[in-house]
C-alpha cells in the first residue's frame, strides 16, 4: 500500500513541478492523519497542490474561500425551517467532506477560524446541540497568505497547534518555471488525474503505522528536543505534548515511506522544521533580535545530541 503512496507522490509532482520535497511532506502529513497548513504568497500553487492531493488519493473534496464576512455556520452548516416537515432540518456545510480546502484561512475572523477547532481535533461538528461525525478520513488543508498582507488575521496558537505540519512552497527554480510556461495549463491537467488509491487503502496505511517501531532511545531523543524547546533560551513557550506526539507520528509515516519498519533520528530531523516551527514563537531577547522560527528550530536541533 505504501507503493501506491509513492505513485501518488509522482502523480502530484507532475502537477506541482519542482516541489518533490514539499509533495512528499504533504503526503506524510496526510498519512499520519494530521492537517496541513501551507503558508506562502499568492500564486505559487498552494490551492493546486491541495486539489491534486485530493484527486490523486480518491478523496471527496470541498473548498471554502475564507473571507472577513464568512460565518462559522457557512462552514459547519445551518438548521433551516421547512414548512413541509413543520420543523427545522440541518443542512450540512462544506466541512462534511474528506478533504476540506480552507483557502486563505487567515482572511477570516478569529470567530470563524475557531469554528474549525472541533472538526480538526474531534472529527465532529456540534450544531444546535447535536454532534455529527465527519467522514473518515478527514483532512483540513489550509492555505494562508503572509501576515504582512492586507486583510489578514493571524491564526491563534491554539489553531496553529492543530496543524501537524506547516509548509512553504516558495518560488519555482528556473527549470520548473520554464516547464510551467511551456507546458499544459496545470488547472486543466487536474481534470485528467485519476485516483491511484482509495480512501479505505489510505485508512489501512494509517493503521499500519502502528507497527513502525520507535525505540526507547528514539523516544529519549524526542523528549530531549521537547525539553530543550521549553528551556526559555530560544522560544517564548516550548513544544506541547501534542506537538511531541505529532512529531513521533509524522516520523513513523516518513519511515514507512522510506521503506523501513522502524524510526531513526534522521526521520525526526527531516520533519522537525515543518512540524515544529509554526508552533514555536521566538524569544525576542534571543541574540538581541527575533530570529526566524525555522532558523531557531535548526539551532535547537544542533543543540540536542542524538
Amino acid at each position: 500500500m505504501f507503493d501506491k503512496l509513492h505513485a501518488a507522490a509522482r502523480q502530484v509532482s507532475q502537477i506541482v513541478v519542482g516541489k518533490d520535497q514539499q509533495v512528499r511532506l504533504a503526503l506524510t502529513c496526510l498519512l499520519a492523519g494530521g492537517h496541513l497548513l501551507i503558508d506562502d504568497v499568492p500564486g505559487v500553487g498552494k490551492t493546486t497542490l491541495a486539489h491534486a492531493l485530493a484527486l490523486t488519493l480518491g478523496l471527496q473534496f470541498n473548498r471554502v474561500q475564507f473571507t472577513s464576512d464568512l460565518l462559522p455556520a457557512d462552514v459547519a452548516g445551518i438548521s433551516v425551517y421547512e414548512r413541509e416537515k413543520n420543523g427545522f432540518a440541518f443542512h450540512p456545510g462544506p466541512v462534511f467532506t474528506q478533504v476540506l480546502l480552507a483557502d486563505e484561512i487567515n482572511r477570516a475572523t478569529p470567530k470563524t477560524q475557531s469554528g474549525l477547532l472541533e472538526a480538526m481535533e474531534e472529527h465532529q461538528v456540534t450544531a444546535d446541540g447535536v454532534t455529527r461525525a465527519l467522514p473518515e478520513p478527514f483532512f483540513v488543508i489550509a492555505t494562508q497568505n503572509p501576515a504582512h498582507q492586507v486583510g489578514t488575521f493571524p491564526l491563534p496558537e491554539s489553531q496553529l497547534d492543530r496543524f501537524l505540519m506547516c509548509l512553504s512552497l516558495g518560488y519555482p527554480d528556473a527549470a520548473a518555471e520554464r516547464a510551467l510556461l511551456m507546458g499544459e495549463d496545470r488547472r486543466a491537467m487536474l481534470k485528467t488525474l485519476a485516483p491511484v488509491m482509495q480512501p479505505a487503502e489510505l485508512l489501512q496505511a494509517r493503521q499500519a503505522l502502528r507497527a513502525i517501531h520507535a525505540s526507547g532511545a528514539l523516544v529519549d531523543y524526542l523528549q530531549a528536543l521537547a525539553q530543550a524547546s521549553r528551556s526559555g533560551r530560544l522560544f517564548a513557550e516550548g513544544l506541547s505534548p501534542r506537538a511531541t506526539l505529532a512529531l513521533l507520528q509524522a516520523a513513523r509515516a516518513w519511515a514507512a515511506l522510506e521503506g523501513r519498519d522502524h524510526v531513526i533520528p534522521e526521520d525526526v530531523q527531516a520533519l522537525l522544521v515543518p512540524v515544529c516551527a509554526h508552533r514555536l514563537r521566538p524569544l525576542k531577547a534571543a541574540h538581541g533580535v527575533a530570529m526566524a522560527s525555522r532558523d531557531l528550530v535548526l539551532q535547537l536541533q544542533k543543540s540536542v545530541p542524538v
